[in-house]
């Protein structure tokens, strides 16, 4: 799937990588298990509930997408060790320089920061890329519905709608 990116971008979400069905359906967050698309409306990040294949109206909105592992899919345990790209991820976000980078899972967050997911709040972090602040978030993943917590999602939109 091709980056979701351009200047003057609020917010760019940052996946690990596209699951099975976001693949075989060219569009991020497509599992309907997900909660992506409907907690981007629920918190008021979106004016209504996108569907999947209408990714690209989040540039509407200055929102932009991107993925740790563009060249793999399927759940974090099947990629290989060297999936994540993390020199193209600080170079897309130093290029397009969006307000705020949101980890959809600790996982990816790990992975640039290089800390154990234990060791990873969620929300706003310390750390940045340039001026880009970074914030992560729970998982909106059928398969990390036990880590789900609205809550940290509403408090990024509030920073988004601060801004």
């Amino acid at each position: 799937m091709p980056d979701l990116l351009a200047p003057g971008l609020r917010l760019v979400f940052c996946g690990t990588a596209l699951g099975r069905k976001s693949a075989e359906a060219r569009a991020y967050y497509a599992n309907p298990t997900n909660l992506f698309w409907r907690t981007l409306h629920e918190v008021g990040l979106t004016p209504d509930r996108f569907a999947p294949g209408d990714y690209a109206r989040l540039l509407d909105h200055r929102i932009g997408l991107t993925d740790l592992a563009k060249g793999h899919f399927g759940n974090d345990a099947e990629l290989p060790g060297d999936a994540f790209d993390i020199p193209a991820l600080r170079e897309k976000i130093l290029l397009h320089r969006p307000d705020l980078l949101a980890f959809t899972s600790k996982a990816g967050a790990s992975a640039l920061l290089g800390r154990p997911t234990g060791r990873i709040a969620l929300g706003e972090q310390s750390e940045r890329i340039g001026g880009t602040r970074l914030f992560v978030l729970p998982s909106p993943s059928g398969s990390g519905r036990r880590y789900w917590d609205r809550r940290v999602w509403e408090e990024l939109a509030v920073m988004v709608r601060g801004r």
